[in-house]
């Protein structure tokens, strides 16, 4: 694919679109054929991971290895790999052991559209893959040195000290009543962990990261990691169904512990901002142009889906 030409879009609306439609790209090109064989195994996961979405985690990458000075292929392969694991996820969150949805952006879910079963092997075949993508890429001089700490770094981000463990404690405590630190904890856990991840992957691409910018990068993506689920919070309560592309009021009548429950809609607001202001103020400290990475937090604190 011939590189983005980033710098010549002024408006971040089109830099968002552009590396959307380019992760895009890359997941169809890189996921078996639909008429491979097992046909109906690669049908779903093309389904699953071609279902449109933010692709807010490969934005991340795209983001922060520019910023850090990073080559935009080994770029391409590290946004893939971060993808195809969120992709795999949302497929076995939706499913009825999970979390029981029949929708997912606008469409039906994995399992409702091919059975539980193949599902729950398009999920796992897209977790694998990612692991694939990352370990078989022919990464510059700059990345290559961090290819085995990338591993590493995107397995621990998905498994049980991870979004895996997130999942668990999400599933542990429906129904039950939560303090807001066990709130958080299970946050950072299950959508900040691969936010996280994200970022640092990026940065690693190109080259190794001084101390400091590592304290400072995971600032900004704890910060950013908890906004999102705290914005994911507000408008199951302020959105709809068609705008959100899955149920609206779902976490309610599933008892979900959500920051509303915990602080009030307008507390959550409050918690939201509070969060942003945390995000750009890791960003300020760092040496380098930011500035797509704050736009992205305001995008992250102020998107209607």
């Amino acid at each position: 694919m011939p590189a983005v030409a980033f710098n010549n879009m002024p408006d971040f609306n089109q830099i968002i679109e552009q590396w959307q439609q380019r992760i895009h790209q890359l997941i169809a090109e890189t996921l078996p054929s639909a008429e491979q064989e097992p046909k109906e195994l690669h049908q779903a996961m093309r389904y699953a991971a071609l279902n449109g979405g933010k692709r807010v985690r490969p934005i991340l990458v795209y983001l922060t290895g520019l910023a850090f000075g990073a080559k935009q292929s080994d770029l391409d392969t590290a946004a893939l790999a971060v993808e195809l694991i969120h992709c795999y996820s949302l497929v076995h969150d939706d499913l009825p052991a999970m979390d029981d949805d029949d929708l997912r952006r606008g469409k039906p879910t994995c399992h409702i559209e091919f059975g539980e079963a193949t599902a729950i092997l398009a999920g796992d075949a897209l977790h694998t893959q990612a692991f694939e993508v990352l370990a078989d890429a022919k990464l510059t001089e700059k990345a290559q040195p961090q290819q085995m700490t990338m591993l590493a770094l995107l397995a621990k981000a998905s498994g049980s000290l991870g979004m895996g463990g997130g999942q668990a404690i999400d599933l542990a405590s429906t129904n039950k009543a939560i303090d807001l630190a066990t709130l958080e904890n299970m946050h950072r856990m299950k959508t900040g962990a691969l936010i996280k991840a994200s970022v640092m992957l990026g940065a690693l691409c190109a080259g190794s990261i001084k101390p400091e910018e590592i304290v400072l990068l995971e600032e900004y993506a704890d910060s950013i990691g908890l906004a999102f689920q705290v914005q994911d919070d507000i408008l199951d309560i302020e959105s709809d169904t068609e705008t959100l592309g899955k149920p609206q009021g779902s976490d309610i009548e599933n008892d979900k512990n959500t920051y509303p429950a915990l602080l009030g809609l307008e507390g959550s607001k409050q918690k939201l901002q509070d969060l942003l202001a945390l995000a750009l103020q890791a960003l300020d400290k760092l040496p380098y142009n930011t500035a797509t990475l704050a736009q992205l937090a305001q995008y992250i604190t102020q998107r209607r889906h």
